[in-house]
């Protein structure tokens, strides 16, 4: 587990005690308790809280909602240059939504071990991710790789294309 850092700048403690708030609010208004604040030269950019079981949502946690509407605001699929302040550690899902999105800085409160005791735990993601895909509770196959290479090879040879 990384050492919690108490050498951080006011603005860091603002932004914080923000997504803190969000996940305690939306605890009363039925969702889980995380809230997440994207802060882009710092302002605020977006927020999201936790809506899976209100929206019947599995993606539909704080992290990646505040992505979705950062992205929306920006009007751009990357987040060059942002922090998230998250209420929790990120959970395996949001962490690579995070990677994906490029955010510059990941600033969290409670520990996944902290989630894990009031039953958000995430372990068995991770457990999963190191066996052999024949040893994994979901079943994978592999099937049609040769058509589906063909969409690949489209996408390699297209001129116009914005990379990600």
């Amino acid at each position: 587990m990384k050492k919690e850092r108490f050498d951080f700048s006011a603005e860091d403690a603002r932004f914080m005690e923000i997504a803190i708030k969000l996940s305690d609010e939306n605890v009363d208004n039925g969702g889980g308790p995380f809230g997440a604040v994207i802060v882009k030269d710092n302002h605020i950019v977006a927020t999201g809280v936790n809506r899976v079981v209100p929206n019947n949502d599995p993606t539909a946690h704080a992290e990646v909602t505040a992505i979705r509407n950062a992205c929306t605001a920006l009007g751009t699929f990357k987040l060059d240059g942002c922090t998230v302040y998250s209420s929790c550690e990120p959970c395996p899902m949001c962490l690579s939504a995070l990677y994906w999105a490029g955010v510059e800085r990941i600033c969290y409160g409670n520990t996944k071990q902290d989630a894990k005791e009031i039953e958000f735990d995430d372990s068995f993601i991770y457990d999963q991710l190191a066996l052999p895909y024949e040893e994994r509770s979901i079943k994978c196959d592999h099937i049609m790789r040769d058509e589906a290479l063909k969409v690949f090879k489209k996408w390699k040879d297209k001129d116009d294309k914005t990379p990600y």
